[in-house]
């Protein structure tokens, strides 16, 4: 399937930004996907599965603001839900649907529940990649550790070990899959090292409070679409209790768990991908 890179202007309070993505597919496919990625990371980590939906849909993967080949904004302290809502609905206009199937890890997963909470929201099937209306501080406290700082590496080797500890809840993935978000997880700085192709910025949010639990139940029992919840076993920001409550609140998920696997599976091994594929394809 062909895959092409492209952008649009988002807007902010301080002017626009350039908000990459990658398609896959056909502009007349008969369906459209977006796949939004997590905290730090980007829409290249969706490429295998982008692949494998492509047959039969348009399958968009934006670079969040702030992450991958995405502007960086001037004012850290607009990045946040507001902002990430507003551009994602801005994408669905630039690709002229009135529906889109919505797949989300972390971060994605929760823009996805917030825009399909709204009304007349154009998500026809939503699936949630770990993550859920009540995040423990104990997941986000882990996350806090790590983001928003600025390592440099001397080569790409040095950011594939980076990531395969800070990423180790992905699971177990391939050297090749490993080295493919490595690839596009480094960006090259002005003094010819290399960095995380993140804007240490994004941590704001984490800085700005004390840490403690988010509850989201309120928004969740507001989703009307079908949901899928896919879970890591091991994870320790979706729990088993709260992916449990979802299948009995809101739009009554459906909940998938995979072993092996922590904060949040990849969706790159075959099993995976098969789970999301079926359920968009109801």
């Amino acid at each position: 399937m062909p895959m092409s890179e492209r952008s649009f202007l988002g807007l902010s309070a301080a002017g626009f930004h350039r908000v990459a993505y990658t398609q896959w597919g056909r502009d007349d496919a008969p369906r459209t996907a977006l796949c939004v990625h997590g905290l730090t990371r980007n829409g290249r980590d969706f490429d295998p599965l982008a692949l494998a939906l492509a047959d039969r849909r348009r399958v968009a993967c934006p670079d969040i603001v702030g992450r991958g080949k995405s502007d960086w904004l001037a004012n850290p302290a607009l990045y946040g839900y507001p902002q990430y809502c507003a551009d994602m609905a801005a994408l669905i206009a630039r690709l002229g649907v009135d529906e889109v199937d919505w797949i989300g890890t972390s971060m994605g997963g929760l823009v996805g529940m917030t825009l399909a909470a709204q009304p007349n929201s154009p998500i026809r099937r939503l699936v949630i990649n770990d993550v859920g209306p009540l995040i423990s501080k104990v997941g986000l406290q882990r996350i806090a550790d790590y983001v928003g700082k600025d390592p440099v590496f001397d080569d790409l080797a040095a950011v594939e070990s980076y990531l395969r500890f800070t990423l180790m809840g992905f699971g177990r993935l391939t050297d090749g899959q490993w080295r493919h978000l490595a690839e596009h997880a480094a960006r090259q700085r002005a003094d010819g090292l290399l960095g995380l192709a993140y804007d240490p910025g994004i941590a704001h949010a984490f800085q700005a409070q004390p840490m403690q639990d988010v509850d989201l139940w309120a928004l969740w029992d507001r989703v009307r679409c079908p949901v899928l919840v896919i879970r890591g076993a091991d994870s320790d920001l979706l729990t088993a209790e709260t992916a449990d409550e979802m299948t009995r609140r809101g739009p009554g998920a459906r909940v998938v768990e995979f072993a092996h696997t922590g904060h949040a599976p990849a969706l790159m091994s075959e099993d995976q991908i098969a789970v999301v594929r079926a359920f968009l394809d109801e």
